[in-house]
């Protein structure tokens, strides 16, 4: 959801505060603002309904605002409407608190009732500001100094949040605080940095820390102590973050998601490559033993949006390969189940922030149930990468467009090696099925470099369906998978409506909606399907729908049906899902362009749900 900076040194904060919002702006984009404290103790604070340029206009990109510490916010809002207002940071009535916050309050009700009582005054309708007064009533009331009213008040708060705190009286530092909302701590050259996501600190560090859920941080300049929720100081050991600086800018293209399109064919290959020795899948990193995977015999796979769909292929896949039982779950859903874990089972968690609350929330109940659990994330240290038995950690690197591209194709490579490995070590597929399709696997990132050699075409189609209310796209199997995800990338950032179905499902009601010219695409590479498909491709074009056909490279005869005919390279049926679906996220690309929309920060959208 919401993007956090903070900073306390020698350089100007408010150049680091807001280079650093602008590389969180993908996490929220309805306001932001900032504070920075002067050498005199005095607080500048500067708050903007808008995007981030407009907070820039108004401090003339920072040079108006003096001082060496501060925090900053870009709000996705949750409670309150986006307005200056509504913005971070929030105050105490005296200003002796100051706060940014990223999360929910569940019981800010209950709470701002309270100390309307003790006599505190509310100008916002956000929950953020009832958490600045409830720390500086403690504070307050037991001049036990930051770290005990933060503590205190963390106790009394439900819900999720990541807080950044100033007090007046301790001029030069800045108190944090967390519960499953992300926050990480870096420091570098006597200075200190805190952000709620990596790339607003890469530019200035690669040395962090993982603040903990239930615990508090005190920075200073250069240094940074940790609590517990006890008050207790505890250890932490500094981790380096290996993406480079340079992975978090545009690098000359016009939008991070097309970057991020055209950066597949190398971290596909960087994530094979960090499980693939010497001709085999070695987990040893990943902690999942040959006996623990021979005694599976139930796999949950747990997730949310893009990454549900990826456990939507990946079921197909383990289930053609194994004989292991695969259901694929939505982590919000699951999370409230109330069932029975079979027997031997795995429930894999796929998340790119490792931070996603409900598949969180799922992964502990999985671990409260005594499960077996896997993290599939791109973010390590995460909280998900620290709390599952076993972590694979794909290496997308940062991801920063709000819809997901390359994360996505890095989740399904890394499916596709558990389900071999799986097969493999269970005595369920053959060395030379094995040294095939490993070796098969190798070739997708070059595949992948083919097809985009040739998105000019697909451009020219998404000119053509800019104008278009809806769109449907169907296929079986793997192909109603990828179909899934490639809806979701139209929908999601060229609002329009755009409906996925499994194609033998049409006239199970949808094919009602077929309209004169309304757009169906068509995926149909699973050689054993591509007859059965290609008659509901008929049954719509009967009723005037306009078709895409999306297939392999031989099936010309779609050439006869489909009004534009898409083709990717040849590949073992259980991988095509990798090659399909890049001229699907192009085609969403380009549809938002030829909108005129901002491909990269959605509306109503937020990179991270941190959230229920």
């Amino acid at each position: 959801m919401c993007g956090i900076v903070g900073f306390t040194g020698n350089s100007q904060a408010s150049h680091v505060l807001l280079d650093g919002l602008s590389k969180l702006e993908y996490r929220g984009y309805d306001s932001a603002g900032i504070a920075v404290r002067d050498g005199d103790g005095e607080t500048a604070v500067i708050k903007a309904k808008g995007k981030l340029e407009v907070l820039k206009q108004m401090t003339n990109n920072g040079d108006a605002v003096q001082g060496n510490c501060g925090i900053g916010h870009t709000r996705w809002a949750t409670h309150g409407e986006p307005s200056a207002l509504n913005a971070h940071p929030h105050s105490s009535d005296d200003d002796n608190v100051i706060a940014v916050h990223n999360g929910i309050i569940e019981n800010y009700q209950e709470l701002r009732e309270k100390l309307v009582k003790s006599g505190y005054n509310f100008n916002s309708q956000t929950d953020t500001e009832v958490a600045v007064k409830l720390i500086d009533y403690y504070y307050k009331k037991y001049n036990q100094g930051p770290v005990d009213s933060i503590a205190r008040a963390m106790i009394r708060i439900r819900g999720s949040y990541a807080l950044c705190v100033m007090f007046k009286d301790y001029p030069g530092e800045i108190y944090t605080a967390r519960k499953d909302s992300p926050m990480i701590i870096g420091i570098a050259d006597g200075e200190t940095y805190v952000a709620s996501d990596v790339p607003a600190i890469l530019k200035y560090t690669r040395n962090v820390y993982y603040i903990g859920n239930m615990e508090i941080a005190k920075l200073e300049k250069g240094a940074v102590t940790f609590y517990d929720i006890d008050r207790e100081e505890i250890q932490k050991q500094l981790v380096e973050i290996k993406w480079d600086a340079e992975a978090a800018e545009k690098g000359g293209y016009e939008h991070f998601m097309l970057k991020e399109i055209h950066e597949q064919p190398k971290v596909i290959k960087d994530t094979i490559n960090s499980v693939v020795k010497d001709g085999r899948i070695c987990f040893g990193e990943i902690g999942l033993s040959d006996e623990e995977m021979q005694n599976i015999r139930q796999i949950y796979i747990v997730a949310c949006g893009s990454a549900y769909h990826v456990g939507m292929a990946v079921q197909y896949v383990i289930e053609d390969f194994t004989s292991v039982q695969v259901r694929v779950e939505l982590a919000s859903e699951f999370r409230y189940r109330k069932m029975k874990f079979s027997e031997n089972s795995l429930v894999i968690i796929i998340s790119q922030s490792g931070e996603t609350a409900d598949s969180l929330a799922a992964l502990r109940m999985a671990k409260e149930n005594g499960v077996k659990t896997l993290g599939i994330v791109n973010v390590v240290g995460s909280s998900i990468a620290r709390e599952a038995d076993n972590v694979f950690y794909t290496l997308a690197g940062p991801e920063i467009s709000v819809a997901t591209t390359k994360a996505y194709s890095t989740q399904l490579i890394a499916g596709y090696l558990l389900a071999m490995q799986f097969a493999f070590v269970r005595g369920e597929m053959e060395q030379e099925e094995y040294d095939s399709l490993l070796k098969e696997l190798d070739t997708i990132p070059d595949k992948i470099k083919k097809i985009l050699e040739d998105k000019e075409r697909l451009q020219w189609y998404a000119n053509k369906l800019a104008a278009c209310k809806d769109a449907f796209f169907i296929g079986r199997g793997i192909d109603y998978a990828i179909g899934l995800e490639g809806s979701l990338k139209m929908k999601e950032i060229s609002y329009i409506h755009s409906e996925a179905y499994a194609a033998g499902e049409l006239k199970h009601g949808p094919i009602s909606l077929i309209e004169n010219g309304i757009p169906v695409i068509g995926v149909l590479t699973q050689p054993d399907l591509y007859e059965k498909t290609v008659s509901n491709m008929v049954e719509v074009k009967s009723r005037g729908a306009s078709l895409m056909g999306l297939t392999t490279y031989g099936n010309y005869n779609m050439e006869d049906l489909a009004d534009f005919t898409v083709y990717i390279p040849q590949t073992d049926p259980h991988f095509a899902g990798s090659l399909a679906v890049i001229p699907l996220q192009l085609l969403g690309y380009y549809v938002s362009v030829a909108k005129g929309y901002d491909v990269d920060k959605p509306r109503n959208l937020a990179k991270s749900v941190t959230v229920e």
